[in-house]
């Protein structure tokens, strides 16, 4: 079970304290109170993390090349199909927002993970239907769908989208809670356990590239050289046995308990709602009965941020508008929640660079001499792959060698603060940027040397190999950002919220890809204006992606400035070390 009301744990009164063995507010799948040697920790988070390496294969084997498929089998233009990929990719990251709110408020996160993989699993099948729908004689002897001489692309368009937005449905409800699911099987409370989930979130994210790198790595040398339905099949086939693996594990899982009362969303929206109305009540003076709970929260750290909200408080004779004061603690929750957002926005200019090894650093390796021998080629998707494998190679030495290193440095349990994790991986993404820019140019030079301005599909003689420093730099600074993102927005929300907090950080990739997607086609039509050649011509012999790649580099150091700027004044909710 996901999700249970703490009444109905036992259907006896407890006659004496719960045994030292169990672990507090988690359960069994019998709802009995779990074993701390018989439930969760490593065991059971072993299983979640095949689960999710599974998943990041499916995934990236179908986003990895999925340029490649629209402007190829599709006919699109690049611009386009970077646009319809970074629209579809930020849907995907939004998603979670909802999936959460349906795992915390109503299913709990076991059942939300079984429900997202069918549809999952469903969308990635009409996925594979859709491919292959052109291999099928037109459906009817030549004929076509619409009447017309010839072979209608429609039906095929049409399941195709489809199917990739139900791939962003089940991934919305897959992705917020299976990682929290992991993360609950350790026991925070716990010194060793604590240790443990600081170091789950390192494996992890090791996982999550394994799988990303296989699915990089293997299924886009399956779409290029053999089929596109054969590429899309492996990942519905994949997904099904992560179905089958998550359930073998059912009977090892702590299961979170769920608190009888009011839904934390409707607690935390409550909380604003009444503070907006509040907003022109004044602070009781000295020796009034509600000065009391308003002094109250400014004994805990962070209390003083956000005072505004304090006027949720006061009681319905002070703000005759509501008929219910909030608690302390409903405040500070809100609180929590609300001091995570300078943050959120200030990472948003790394989801952007975020989304483009999957379209413009995947098109400037299609025009690259990508040949190995004499015979084979390699898939330019497939360079995706050096990211995962940096990342692999790095998370091992980060979590055995440099943190305890800096543990002695700090007396930080996790070496370095989580935002200074995060500030890192953003420095790195500015040189990320700079290096793909004095990369694309030489390639620039180099299509102008040799006459070949004009002659986009004839490949360019130099080799792909030179794209691999942008790669590189790329993986250690996801390393760094993505681990902290994903650390931070668990560990600093509520209890009852942490899907949703891992939502919240999985929305900045959502908005990222759909500001990608909003700032191409800015781009595309201010540039090819006067029939100018646009940054990102379909001849990318002509086009300035270079340019594009410059003006990111400026965004992320400016991105950089503000988060710095926040998260030197951020106050944790727990005793952590501060940036």
């Amino acid at each position: 079970m996901a999700t249970f009301n703490s009444t109905t744990v036992d259907s006896t009164p407890l006659l004496m304290a719960d045994p030292p063995e169990t672990v507090a507010n988690t359960v069994d799948y019998k709802r009995r109170p779990a074993v701390r040697s018989k439930h969760g920790r490593w065991f059971s988070a072993f299983f979640i993390i095949w689960v999710e390496m599974a998943e990041r294969l499916a995934y990236y084997g179908i986003s990895a090349n999925l340029i490649s498929f629209l402007t190829g089998k599709m006919e699109q233009s690049t611009a386009m199909a970077a646009a319809n990929i970074n629209a579809w990719s930020g849907v995907s990251s939004l998603l979670p927002i909802l999936g959460a709110v349906l795992a915390d408020s109503f299913l709990g996160k076991y059942y939300t993970i079984i429900g997202s993989s069918i549809i999952y699993i469903l969308g990635l099948g009409l996925l594979t239907l859709s491919a292959m729908l052109p291999s099928l004689d037109c459906l009817n002897q030549g004929r076509s769908i619409m009447g017309a001489p010839g072979c209608s692309p429609h039906l095929q368009i049409v399941i195709f989208f489809i199917a990739l937005y139900l791939v962003a449905v089940g991934q919305g409800g897959h992705k917020p809670c299976v990682q929290a699911f992991g993360a609950d099987q350790f026991d925070g409370e716990d010194p060793r356990e604590s240790k443990a989930k600081s170091s789950f979130f390192n494996w992890w994210y090791f996982g999550v590239c394994v799988g990303g790198l296989l699915g990089i790595g293997v299924l886009s040398y399956v779409q290029d050289n053999l089929s596109w339905g054969l590429g899309f099949g492996i990942p519905c086939i994949i997904m099904l046995l992560s179905l089958i693996i998550f359930l073998l594990g059912t009977l090892t899982y702590r299961y979170t308990m769920k608190d009888e009362g009011e839904s934390p969303f409707m607690r935390i929206g409550r909380v604003f709602a009444a503070a907006v109305k509040n907003r022109n009540a004044t602070i009781p003076v000295v020796g009034d009965s509600n000065e009391e709970v308003m002094q109250e929260t400014e004994d805990n750290d962070g209390s003083r941020q956000f005072r505004f909200l304090d006027k949720a408080m006061l009681a319905p004779q002070i703000s005759k508008r509501i008929g219910k004061s909030c608690s302390k603690s409903e405040v500070e929750e809100a609180k929590a929640v609300r001091r995570l957002f300078p943050i959120w926005a200030t990472t948003l200019i790394f989801a952007i660079v975020f989304s483009q090894p999957a379209t413009f650093f995947t098109k400037q390796g299609i025009t690259l001499d990508r040949s190995v021998g004499s015979r084979f080629a390699i898939p330019a998707a497939a360079l995706q792959s050096f990211i995962g494998i940096c990342i692999v190679i790095f998370i091992p030495i980060y979590d055995r060698v440099l943190v305890p290193i800096a543990r002695k440095l700090t007396r930080n349990p996790s070496g370095i603060s989580m935002l200074q994790r995060i500030g890192t991986g953003l420095f790195i993404s500015i040189f990320t940027m700079v290096v793909a820019a004095v990369t694309e140019k030489k390639r620039l030079e180099t299509a102008t040397r040799y006459g070949l301005i004009d002659l986009p599909k004839v490949t360019i003689p130099m080799s792909i190999w030179w794209l691999l420093p942008q790669y590189v730099l790329f993986g250690i600074s996801e390393a760094f950002t993505m681990v902290g993102l994903q650390e931070f927005f668990y560990d600093q929300v509520p209890n009852e919220l942490r899907s949703v907090g891992l939502s919240l950080y999985l929305s900045i990739f959502g908005l990222g890809g759909l500001l990608s997607s909003f700032l191409v086609s800015v781009i595309n039509k201010a540039t090819s204006r006067g029939g100018e050649e646009s940054w990102f011509s379909n001849n990318l012999n002509r086009a300035h992606l270079d340019y594009f790649y410059w003006l990111l580099a400026g965004f992320s150091a400016l991105g950089l400035a503000l988060f710095v700027y926040f998260a030197k004044s951020y106050i944790y909710n727990k005793s952590k070390a501060r940036l």
